[in-house]
């Protein structure tokens, strides 16, 4: 069986095991990617020589990806990176080629080789560095910024790289493969960029190919600036979300194809498109469309790099190819740390930036082709560095990991200040002092009481200090902190920590060390009510209960509900669910799912039919006592919600 369903049928079964398997193993979805490319094709041998040309298809992902990334960036954002784009872009790719040159120079090949081999190792992975920073919400931070500017520079760079190849092109070579050694290369890997049959700038002169270049370039900006409107408008009307998704890939192909025509990057094209359509009132319509085909190109493509790796290469020099991909490790990552150093970025941004780069890249493939194929590199030695590309590549999961596990916790512990001293005791203590904390404070403070307020952020206390509030750092579930704030005399203490379990250990504490304070606690759902209730909380207050309570309110009103009938309704709806909640917590047990505890469920049922007639109006008594809410609420007792 070779047929295309069969292919297709082993590609899709090797990313659907291999992908959640990585994801749940913390190891994430590239380099399940990767993995599942390498058991089909180099293990147990299910594809073959079918992956150069699925190659050609699946580097589309990348070129989607662009387009995304594009949208999601402003043009006054691109200019604002112009310092980054061109000093840090720049600075890499050309400190990183005279390194690796150099070394190959030293190593006695020839130069030209050496200076070809050191640009296409230069190219970091585009694909690789952003998805993982997508997915690791690394994207806004300093070091996924610095990354993103230097990728761009990066795939800008690869234009004039290409013009410039032809002309290191070794004499000596052109006898010895002739041809023969540059389509075994791409027969491998696939690089070759096959995407164009017609070429809008051959024969043209020097001043012809600039003309050319800059109307087409012009001519995606002012058509996306001034045509994607009324083409996108045109199609919203005819109501059909299928021909709103052909619209938006025949936008990205048509870009692509003309960028190739007039030899220019298809990645570099789709993201000018994406700038121009940033602030169109199409961009989210454009960015759910294309987003799945982008996804699986780009796992398509990284299967095809895994199921592409010659392991007879590999092991037939195995210490010299795995010194090679340590050794483009090791000196990308000097270079990136020394420009890190440069360009003043923070910890631990700065090694996020140093790892997240240091490996090849996709385009390292196109440019490895274009060597063989124009004499620069020989056969044999473009076989090794498809290898280091490919392992390199293969490698950069491993290094964003070690990242997380490692080196991110070690950097927040060395900048990690001491906790202030706390210097007033207080009646109140509020542990947290986000978005929940800040509004109990500010509403204590408008009545005349002042809250002792912990929290663990410094760059949050100092920050609110600016506005006159004061604050303590401190991990306010440490003993000694909340001693020093005066939690044994103290008569209530509001638990709005960011934390289910610290939370809970918090309450814990509080009612052990002082059994007659008032807890008031923040709880995130259901459950933790339960967790809160157990541990000795008084009042519970759920984040999204009393907000979503309001828009059901305001849903209410505007389909014509009288006010006070609108007000009643609420009430009820809110002492049914307290009170359901008092019931609910005596018959939950922790450590067991609420679906697997028929007591619970039972009892859910029971009061579900409840609330159903309490809302449609019949004269229970629990309906009657909501009415009641108009008065003030009694001054004691534990309330949940």
């Amino acid at each position: 069986m070779g047929g295309f369903l069969f292919q297709a049928f082993i590609y899709l079964t090797a990313a659907v095991i291999a992908v959640p398997i990585a994801r749940r193993l913390g190891l994430g979805s590239v380099l399940g990617y990767l993995i599942a490319g390498i058991i089909i094709g180099p293990v147990i041998g299910l594809v073959g020589t079918e992956t150069q040309d699925l190659q050609h298809f699946a580097e589309f992902g990348v070129v989607m990806m662009l387009f995304v990334v594009g949208l999601e960036l402003e043009p006054h954002l691109l200019w604002e990176m112009r310092h980054r784009l061109l000093g840090l872009g720049g600075l890499q790719v050309l400190l990183t080629t005279s390194a690796i040159a150099g070394i190959g120079i030293l190593l006695g090949y020839d130069w030209r080789s050496s200076l070809a081999a050191g640009l296409l190792l230069a190219i970091s992975s585009t694909a690789i560095v952003l998805q993982t920073l997508n997915e690791k919400a690394l994207m806004k931070s300093d070091g996924g910024q610095a990354s993103f500017s230097v990728l761009l520079f990066q795939d800008i760079a690869v234009i004039p790289m290409l013009a410039l190849i032809p002309l290191l092109a070794i004499p000596e070579l052109m006898g010895n493969i002739a041809g023969q050694g540059a389509a075994i290369i791409a027969g491998e890997q696939g690089a070759n960029t096959g995407h164009a049959t017609f070429s809008l700038v051959d024969g043209l002169p020097s001043w012809g190919v600039a003309l050319v270049t800059f109307g087409s370039i012009a001519a995606v900006i002012l058509g996306g600036h001034y045509l994607s409107r009324p083409l996108f408008r045109f199609i919203a009307e005819s109501k059909l979300r299928e021909m709103f998704t052909a619209a938006a890939l025949l936008l990205v192909i048509g870009i692509s194809l003309l960028m190739t025509m007039v030899g220019l990057s298809p990645a570099l094209g789709t993201f000018l498109a994406g700038v121009v359509l940033a602030n169109s009132e199409y961009r989210h319509e454009l960015e759910s469309s294309i987003d799945p085909f982008k996804g699986l190109l780009l796992g398509l493509f990284f299967i095809t790099v895994g199921a592409g790796m010659n392991f007879e290469v590999l092991f037939g020099d195995f210490g010299t190819i795995i010194s090679m991909v340590l050794g483009v490790i090791a000196v990308k990552a000097c270079v990136l740390y020394l420009l890190s150093k440069i360009f003043k970025l923070p910890k631990p941004d700065n090694l996020l930036f140093t790892l997240g780069l240091a490996q090849a890249g996709e385009f390292g493939f196109v440019l490895l082709s274009f060597c063989t194929q124009n004499y620069v590199i020989d056969e044999e030695t473009g076989k090794i560095l498809l290898l280091v590309v490919a392992l390199s590549m293969l490698l950069t999961p491993a290094l964003f990991i070690f990242y997380d596990s490692v080196i991110s916790r070690i950097s927040l512990l060395g900048n990690e200040r001491d906790a202030d001293e706390i210097d007033e005791k207080g009646t109140v203590i509020i542990a947290g002092l986000g978005r929940f904390g800040q509004v109990v404070n500010r509403m204590l403070l408008a009545h005349g009481t002042r809250a002792v307020v912990l929290d663990n952020r410094a760059d949050v206390v100092d920050g609110l200090k600016t506005f006159g509030i004061k604050g303590f750092y401190g991990d306010a579930t440490r003993p000694d902190l909340l001693h020093s704030a005066g939690l044994g005399d103290a008569v209530m203490i509001v638990i709005a920590i960011d934390d289910r379990e610290r939370s809970v250990e918090l309450v814990r504490h509080a009612r052990r060390d002082n059994p007659k304070i008032h807890i008031i606690a923040r709880a995130f759902d259901r459950l933790h009510v339960y967790q809160l209730y157990k541990a000795g909380a008084d009042d519970i207050v759920r984040e999204m209960f009393d907000s979503s309570v309001r828009a059901g309110k305001y849903a209410l009103l505007k389909l014509g509900q009288h006010p006070f009938e609108v007000e009643k309704a609420a009430n009820a709806f809110v002492e049914h669910d307290r009170d359901t909640l008092r019931q609910l917590a005596s018959v939950w047990q922790d450590g067991v799912s609420v679906f697997d505890n028929p007591e619970y469920v039972d009892a859910t049922k029971a009061r579900n039919k409840l609330m159903d007639d309490a809302m449609k109006g019949l004269k229970t008594e629990l309906h009657d006592s909501a009415e009641r809410g108009w008065t003030p609420p009694p001054k004691k007792g534990r309330t949940k919600g």
